[in-house]
């Protein structure tokens, strides 16, 4: 589990192939610190740690992984977003992250301002209903608040601070990126489906399926 505070930017050193995963080694000020297994959140994407030394780690992408978020278009020399598991003791500043992304998103607009920069994002319409003004969203795996939301494009506004300390402050209209929606909200729609179908006679409450 994350918070969405993104703790550093780190640097891709190395991509490589192997069979139909990828094998990604970043440069991290905290490498030192991690265990093997250890989760990291890159750019929103939860990934287990399988090698480190003092500088870097190192994960494995596997296909689901590359299908559903950016890291398959990772290159060497980029930057991504880091954060690392949330600890029982720490404060929840963001909101709760699991870092398993929803999908990808595109970059539609850029409002840029002195205070604020507000990014405009589409996303695929099955997921509209999961997104609520000032609600939380997790974009490249920085928590944020919903400003706006229509059925296919929503807005966030990012403060200075963010667009210093994460690669947010890079991104460019066009741009993919990582979005992961509230995991509350993901729960209630989904419990919401089950009943319809259980009062429609589809389920039972043991979870069969009934026979018309």
């Amino acid at each position: 589990m994350f918070t969405g505070l993104v703790e550093c930017m780190g640097r891709v050193r190395q991509v490589e192939p192997s069979g139909d995963s990828r094998v990604l080694t970043i440069d991290a000020p905290f490498a030192a610190e991690l265990s093997d297994g250890e989760s990291v959140n890159i750019d929103g994407a939860c990934q287990s740690v399988v090698d480190r030394d003092k500088t870097s780690f190192t994960v494995v992408s596997i296909p689901e992984t590359l299908r559903r978020t950016t890291l398959g278009l990772c290159r060497p020399g980029q930057l991504v977003n880091l954060e690392r598991a949330l600890r029982y003791s720490d404060r929840l500043g963001g909101h709760m992250v699991s870092g398993h992304v929803d999908c990808t998103g595109r970059v539609a607009q850029i409002q840029r301002g002195q205070g604020e920069h507000v990014l405009h994002v589409t996303f695929p319409a099955d997921y509209a209903a999961l997104l609520v003004e000032k609600g939380s969203v997790a974009i490249g795996g920085v928590s944020l608040t919903v400003v706006d939301a229509t059925y296919s494009q929503f807005q966030v506004a990012i403060i200075p601070h963010t667009l210093k300390a994460t690669t947010l402050g890079d991104c460019r209209v066009g741009d993919a990126l990582n979005l992961e929606f509230d995991l509350v909200a993901k729960y209630l729609l989904r419990f919401k489906d089950v009943e319809r179908h259980v009062q429609k006679g589809n389920y039972s409450i043991d979870g069969g399926t009934s026979v018309e």
